[in-house]
């Protein structure tokens, strides 16, 4: 049972009360969708619990989003966004970026058995809805992370221009649409022939049949959300759009990734001014998964020579 907001109450009338956990399960907080200049954006920052799964509802450009993320760590702040394989696919790499900062791990609604708000149907809406986050939770000098569907999503953040981002770091992005490199049928692929297209060792990836059963329930719903947002995980327009982006960008690809091969980070990398390229040898489309170390030095690096009042020498 989580804590039940009542309706009908203005939010800045209600006493803040301890969150309750449902044993076993997560963390639940319920909160009515509500006029913006009732202080919801305050009261979230109160009810935040570090180190816990959080549903949050907020008003979202008028639709009610369920954001489930995990929230750890201290200092300079993360927002790292997962791929098509789900939260599990970042979940390692979010604990190694906690160790010198603040990693905000959110899932993709329709992911992880969430609900999807039939609004939430493009990278371009989770990109607004993960910038209001930003804004709930009033973080700033945000270093945005993104892998494949993520990194997506942390392109269209980057259109957007928030003041609260500071650095973007796109790994293995889908999205550009590059003449002469189709993206493959991803709902076409056999699990094998993904593993195949997307490690560069694929006798280190891990059949979904070995899976823990409430894991396994999730996937028809992740395939369904990724069906959905990705489509053919292209957007004609995007290449010409990129154009307007202004924030820092790091493009990390692995050299061996044949679901989206390097001629898609190269069109990236030129269509994003001042973006720069990074290939990671031994990694495929999951550097965070082959070669977790190696990446965390470049978007740590790149976090902090991007960092707001950084000192100039």
């Amino acid at each position: 049972m989580g804590l039940q907001v009542p309706q009908g109450v203005p939010l800045d009338d209600r006493e803040p009360q301890p969150l309750e956990r449902s044993v076993g399960g997560p963390l639940v907080l319920h909160l009515e969708p509500l006029h913006p200049q009732t202080g919801l954006l305050q009261r979230l920052n109160h009810y935040t619990n570090l180190d816990q799964l959080v549903y949050i509802s907020l008003l979202s450009y008028g639709v009610r989003m369920d954001t489930a993320r995990t929230d750890v760590g201290h200092g300079h702040p993360y927002l790292l966004l997962h791929g098509g394989g789900g939260p599990m696919t970042v979940a390692g790499f979010a604990r190694l970026l906690a160790g010198n900062g603040r990693v905000v791990t959110p899932t993709h609604p329709g992911f992880g058995g969430t609900e999807r708000p039939t609004e939430l149907d493009s990278p371009a809406a989770l990109a607004t809805a993960y910038v209001e986050l930003l804004e709930a939770l009033d973080l700033t000098d945000v270093c945005v992370v993104g892998n494949s569907l993520g990194g997506w999503v942390a392109a269209e953040i980057a259109l957007l221009g928030s003041p609260r981002v500071s650095a973007v770091v796109l790994v293995d992005a889908v999205g550009v649409d590059v003449p002469g490199h189709p993206v493959p049928d991803f709902f076409a692929l056999t699990p094998a022939e993904v593993a195949q297209r997307s490690w560069f060792d694929p006798s280190r990836s891990v059949d979904p049949a070995t899976l823990p059963p409430a894991v396994r329930a999730t996937l028809p719903g992740n395939r369904a959300a990724l069906a959905v947002y990705g489509g053919t995980m292209t957007d004609p327009a995007l290449l010409t759009r990129l154009a307007a982006v202004s924030v820092p960008t790091l493009v990390v690809w692995g050299e061996a990734d044949r679901i989206v091969d390097l001629d898609h980070g190269r069109a990236y990398t030129a269509a994003i001014p001042g973006a720069r390229l990074e290939v990671r040898p031994g990694a495929g489309h999951l550097p965070q998964l082959e070669t977790p170390d190696a990446l965390l030095a470049l978007v740590r690096g790149f976090a902090e020579d991007h960092a707001v009042g950084r000192p100039t020498v």
